[in-house]
């Protein structure tokens, strides 16, 4: 018996392999996961597996570093794009640009990194000034549609403040004053908030369009603005923009991509949100906590919603009917533990990773049992660890990227190598630098 299954493994495993080397792409990548889970011996699982790429991206040039990096997106031709907050290096994180030292500059905003980890482009405030348009005094979130448009959220609550890395950043504040605020992590703020609004560009940064304005929000039910947007993803049959709108409000808000025009919203289990302060960590709250930190759509018509500081996800129709719930890691406390999700490539994403920044891992789940299979990651600086563990999307091969932010300030690649025993798994403890189940 053992020898059988022992056969069909491999004749599993060899037909992934044969289609890879024909160049079948994602098919590759979807026969590779369903033949393996097929052939998977009786009592264990087949799950895939990632290994860091120590050296992606390559260096960044002009003594440029990234600060706290918060969006991800994965273009159409596979190249990566990032969004970070130049703001929030620290005074000697920030010299060159003061003219005290060889080193560093913050980068701009918006770089896009191709496959081998190249600086592709890259653009940011200071290039898009001037254009009749706001921009965030807090960067988070980016998407790049079907069409190469680039499309950008804040969650600024307070003013935009001097220029990043400058003496007047840096200048004395009284002793009683607070941290700084692009240092501290908002969420619910009440009254004006500044990042009431989402921007869409070019590819290289030309301005296109708006929705809302600077301080203009008006609370969850407002249907011309937004307010404190984390995540920004695509619908693609419908060409719906899906907005995690949820620092300052407690909402999902769907608009049209091509006209900007409001089309739906709705909060927890599906009714309508309530701006009144709820506590956090209560699984059964009536109401989304803030951040709602993403809202990610699935080839089969649902949203995932990160319910960030209430350690769960709620799934709905993409009208916004709700569907379940599912709770993880709810005895986090501090940032929660849902922060965002991408799925594995093949047509059925059979596979769900869940970015959770306060655990510092990458949960792995079958998406359709929504049972956790393992994680990966653990609290750490090398390659392959985490800190503040931020964002995450896949590529057509099933890589996985990540970002980083509070002191993380960095972008990881994870290679898939291909769909392994998870009990094997289990017994390396650890692939590259990341531990597993940490």
């Amino acid at each position: 018996m053992r020898n059988s299954h022992s056969r069909k493994f491999f004749v599993g495993v060899s037909l992934a392999g044969l289609l890879a080397v024909l160049g079948g792409g994602q098919l590759a990548l979807h026969k590779s996961i369903i033949g393996s889970a097929n052939a998977q011996p009786p009592g264990d699982v087949m799950v895939p597996m990632f290994q860091v790429d120590p050296y992606w991206p390559k260096p960044l040039p002009n003594h440029w570093v990234q600060a706290m990096t918060i969006g991800l997106s994965m273009d159409s031709h596979d190249n990566i794009w990032i969004i970070h907050r130049p703001q929030t290096l620290e005074q000697k994180e920030s010299y060159a640009t003061r003219g005290e030292a060889d080193c560093c500059i913050a980068a701009p905003d918006v770089l896009e990194f191709n496959e081998a980890g190249d600086l592709l482009r890259h653009w940011g405030r200071d290039e898009v000034r001037g254009n009749g348009h706001d921009w965030p005094s807090s960067n988070h979130g980016i998407t790049v549609d079907k069409d190469g448009n680039v499309w950008l959220g804040g969650n600024g609550s307070y003013q935009p403040m001097p220029p990043p890395g400058s003496a007047a950043q840096f200048a004395p504040a009284t002793p009683a004053a607070p941290a700084p605020a692009p240092f501290r992590e908002g969420g619910g703020e009440r009254g004006t908030y500044h990042d009431s609004f989402i921007l869409k560009f070019t590819p290289d940064g030309k301005f296109l369009g708006e929705i809302g304005h600077a301080n203009g929000s008006k609370g969850s039910l407002d249907t011309d603005n937004v307010k404190g947007v984390a995540q920004i993803r695509i619908i693609p049959q419908t060409n719906e923009l899906v907005l995690a709108d949820g620092y300052g409000n407690k909402r999902v808000s769907v608009w049209d991509a091509a006209t900007m025009k409001f089309k739906r919203l709705w909060g927890a289990y599906g009714k309508p949100p309530n701006d009144d302060p709820i506590p956090h960590y209560d699984v059964n709250s009536p109401q989304f906590g803030n951040p709602v930190h993403c809202a990610q759509p699935s080839n089969d018509g649902l949203i995932y919603v990160c319910d960030r500081t209430n350690d769960r996800i709620q799934v709905f129709k993409f009208d916004g009917t709700f569907v379940k719930q599912y709770v993880m890691e709810p005895n986090t406390k501090g940032d929660g533990s849902v922060w965002e999700i991408a799925f594995s490539k093949d047509p059925k994403q059979k596979f769900m990773y869940i970015a959770d920044g306060s655990n510092e891992k990458i949960h792995v789940y079958d998406r359709q049992s929504m049972k956790e299979l393992y994680s990966f990651g653990g609290g750490g600086r090398i390659p392959g660890q985490f800190y503040a563990v931020h964002s995450i999307v896949t590529d057509s091969k099933g890589n996985i990227f990540t970002t980083e932010t509070y002191r993380g300030q960095r972008v990881q690649k994870f290679i898939y190598k291909g769909m392994v025993p998870l009990s094997t798994l289990l017994k390396k403890g650890a692939v590259g630098g990341s531990l597993i189940n940490p």
